[in-house]
């Protein structure tokens, strides 16, 4: 499970999917509507939240909105109704730890996206961030050395 710290826009199409399908996996963990993965590192952020579901929530909007504006037809009905106004902190580390991940990945499965979004030096954050400087999170499973 990976639920990006970075913008949706930088997703190629199958990044977008599964991010849609993570993050509402991660809404049913937060809703303890499963069993499994409810220590996974990627909700720590989520579950530090005065309301977890609604963060989730709200993360799980944009995704929608950046699918519609691809044309791309994800259903909006699974997403609970909840919102939280707060944004989540996250760090600057984090970010570009992210950034480096998905340019790896994309140079796999992508190569069209990458060379879209290679030129960009500063990479936007998902909308529910707020970014302030700092290492890469604890909770994050170093993939990249």
């Amino acid at each position: 499970m990976r639920l990006w710290t970075l913008h949706p826009k930088y997703l190629d199409a199958k990044g977008l999917v599964a991010l849609w399908r993570e993050a509402l996996l991660a809404q049913q963990v937060l809703q303890n509507h499963t069993s499994g993965y409810k220590n996974h590192p990627q909700l720590v952020r989520f579950r530090d939240q005065h309301d977890p579901c609604g963060s989730i929530a709200a993360y799980l909007q944009i995704l929608f909105d950046e699918a519609n504006a691809r044309g791309y037809r994800f259903d909006g009905i699974k997403i609970a109704t909840t919102r939280a106004p707060e944004k989540i902190t996250s760090t600057r580390g984090q970010l570009v730890y992210e950034w480096a991940h998905l340019q790896k990945k994309l140079q796999l499965r992508a190569p069209g996206k990458l060379a879209e979004i290679k030129r960009i030096q500063q990479p936007e954050a998902h909308p529910l961030f707020d970014i302030v400087e700092g290492d890469v999170e604890a909770w994050e499973k170093l993939l990249l050395q």
